[in-house]
Parts: C-alpha cells; structure tokens; sequence
C-alpha cells in the first residue's frame, strides 16, 4: 500500500467507522494491517480491548510497556488476564535499569523531570517496538481529557509513523464500565479505590468526586500526557 492509498484509507475509514462498533473497526484493521499490536496498560479501556481482540483475533500481538514502576495491582491484573485467555502479552520494557536511570539523573526523576523519566521508561521503548509493526491499537477515549478530544477512529501516527485505531474513540466512561460488567470481564481493582485512569505509582494518586479524572496521574505538574500520544 502507498502513501496516497494509506491516506485514503485512512480517511475513509475514519469516517465510515465513526458510528460503528469498535469490535467491527478492529476486524476491519486486521484485515487491512495483518501486522498490527495493541498497546495495552491494564486500564479499564484497554481490558476491553483485550477482550474484543482475543474474540475476533487472539493471535494478535498486545504488549506492555513495563516501566518496573507499576502498582502491584496492575502486575496481578496482567497476570489474571494471562490466565483467564491463556495468552501471553509481549513484555516491552527500557534497556536504562532503575539504578541506572538514578546514578545517571538523581534519584526520583519522575518528580525532578517527570518527563524525562517517562520518556526513557515509556517513549523510547514504544518506539523500538513500533517500528516492528504497521499499524496499533490504543485505548484512547475523547472524554479523557482534552488533549484527546479530537482524535479520530483511525488516524495516521506522525510521531511513530504508523497508522493508528482508536476503537473507543467515541465511548463514554460508562460505556466502557456497561462492556466490563456485560462480558464480566477481569479489571484493574484500583478502579474501585478511585484511581480512575492508572498510570505507574510513583506519579499516580487517588482522584476524589468532582475531580477530573486524570487529576490524578502527574499530580501538582503540568503534565497530562505520558508522550505516547500526541
């Protein structure tokens, strides 16, 4: 496939897409990608993601970016969802240990130059495994926050150079919660403790009612974005 054709694709799906299911988007990106992955990090969107893929493709690739600062909780969910669909999930993770990154930077680089640490720990590691594929998944929603308002259902990634599905795109949070309960599917507990979207715990914090629900993640900084996504 050509630029040209790749773009029409892109923009032609992302239209025809819009008001049809996630689960027809991703057959529909199998087909046309064989050599696609999803990107997972254990959150309530992508546990659905992980459920769709494994009832439509279960031999497609979904990794994990293992930063080596995760909640326990989030471990003990990856190893659930191993079980429960006897699959395996790629392990993605940094060639810079922990204690190199601190004898390097100083200790706790995730609150000296939070985006430092994630660039080391999440970026450059994304982006050695998607230069293996054509295209990826995420888990994207618009109603995160407004750096993703506008993303589309399928889109091309400038900053990784592939093209990108957003399946949930246009799901709400309830939608996403009416999907877990329906298919009773396994789900990160620390959902339940109001931690609505969870990152890696260093930089992750409770989130109250009223609050946005990404206050949370990268409290008292400027930062909303881990830098995997535009």
């Amino acid at each position: 496939m050509n630029l040209l054709e790749k773009e029409a694709l892109i923009h032609d799906a992302a239209e025809s897409f819009e008001s049809k299911s996630p689960q027809e988007l991703i057959a529909f990106a199998i087909e046309k990608f064989p050599n696609i992955t999803f990107a997972c990090s254990f959150g309530a969107e992508d546990v659905v993601l992980v459920d769709m893929l494994q009832k439509i493709s279960p031999k497609t690739d979904i990794f994990y970016l293992d930063t080596h600062l995760h909640f326990k909780e989030t471990y003990e969910t990856r190893d659930r969802l191993m079980e429960q669909y006897g699959m395996k999930f790629v392990h993605v993770q940094t060639d810079v240990s922990l204690e190199q990154q601190a004898a390097e930077h100083g200790e706790a680089l995730w609150e000296s130059d939070p985006n430092l640490c994630c660039n080391i720990r999440k970026v450059t590691p994304l982006t050695n495994i998607l230069g293996k594929y054509d295209a990826w998944i995420t888990g994207i929603r618009r109603d995160q926050a407004p750096t993703r308002a506008n993303s589309k259902k399928v889109e091309y990634d400038t900053k990784f150079g592939l093209v990108k599905f957003n399946p949930l795109a246009s799901w709400t949070w309830d939608d996403v919660w009416n999907y877990i309960r329906e298919n009773n599917i396994i789900y990160n507990p620390l959902h339940d403790n109001f931690y609505p979207s969870i990152g890696c715990e260093k930089c992750t914090r409770q989130v109250m009612p009223g609050e946005d629900p990404r206050a949370g993640r990268w409290a008292g900084n400027d930062k909303t974005e881990c830098g995997l996504h535009k």
